[in-house]
């Protein structure tokens, strides 16, 4: 178990160093990233949008109907939406919700590549494939990642707000000073900071599952499981490393 764990990092290994030279036409990299950003990051703003609103007013209910108490300032709900959004959902949450909506479609993608014969096409034609393809898909997830987040912050609060004005959980004015008091920028840059370097698991991992898909449309099944498996347990020992590095 331990040398395919070791063989499987040496080949990831590998394949990140034939992924990170330079393209052989600089026009058809723009081009492709260009792709994958409206299919990784733009297609995946209406599921950060949604989970994040209804998760922003369900913890800020679960705040006030069964943690606060007399004894607790009345902005307390507010206070905490805040903190759990910046702090983990919007960054290690929200990375592990996409790990299986990206990693999965990234490692299938590949995949099929890989068994429709056209990266063995790319290879024989000279064009180094693993640039060609995971490249973009890389940078494309990387650099929109910090929107997804944003977005995500902004939809968990206002999440906050329908509570407040629709469901009158908590008074407007209270989660206002709530959402205000004692705020650090610094938890938001540390959510993005992290969400980068998931966004890079979950691109790397995944393009690698897909780029050694060996048999037919079976495996690529498997592989997509795989990757989705992989991303999350990486994202999960990696936020603890970075939380304890960041904080």
């Amino acid at each position: 178990m331990i040398r395919k764990r070791l063989q499987a990092l040496g080949e990831y290994l590998i394949l990140m160093g034939r992924t990170f030279q330079r393209p052989e036409k600089m026009r058809m990299f723009f081009k492709k990233y260009y792709q994958e950003v409206m299919n990784l990051g733009i297609n995946s703003v209406g599921i950060v949008l949604l989970i994040s609103l209804f998760i922003g007013a369900v913890i800020c209910i679960q705040i006030k109907l069964n943690i606060q108490s007399i004894w607790m300032p009345a902005w307390t709900s507010g206070y905490t939406t805040r903190e759990i959004m910046l702090l983990e959902f919007s960054s290690a949450i929200m990375c592990l919700i996409l790990a299986g909506k990206v990693g999965s479609n990234i490692a299938s993608e590949i995949g099929t590549m890989r068994i429709t014969q056209q990266i063995d096409a790319l290879e024989i034609m000279g064009v180094n494939s693993a640039s060609h393809i995971i490249l973009p898909k890389i940078a494309a997830l990387v650099s929109f990642i910090p929107i997804l987040v944003t977005f995500s912050v902004a939809a968990g609060i206002t999440g906050a707000y329908c509570t407040a004005y629709l469901a009158h959980i908590i008074t407007p004015t209270d989660l206002t000073l709530g959402l205000q008091h004692s705020f650090t920028p610094w938890y938001f840059w540390m959510g993005v900071i992290k969400s980068l370097f998931f966004a890079f698991i979950i691109a790397s991992v995944s393009s690698y599952y897909g780029y050694n898909v060996k048999g037919g449309s079976i495996e690529v099944g498997k592989a997509s499981t795989s990757a989705v498996v992989s991303c999350s347990v990486l994202i999960l020992f990696s936020d603890i490393f970075l939380t304890q590095l960041l904080s």
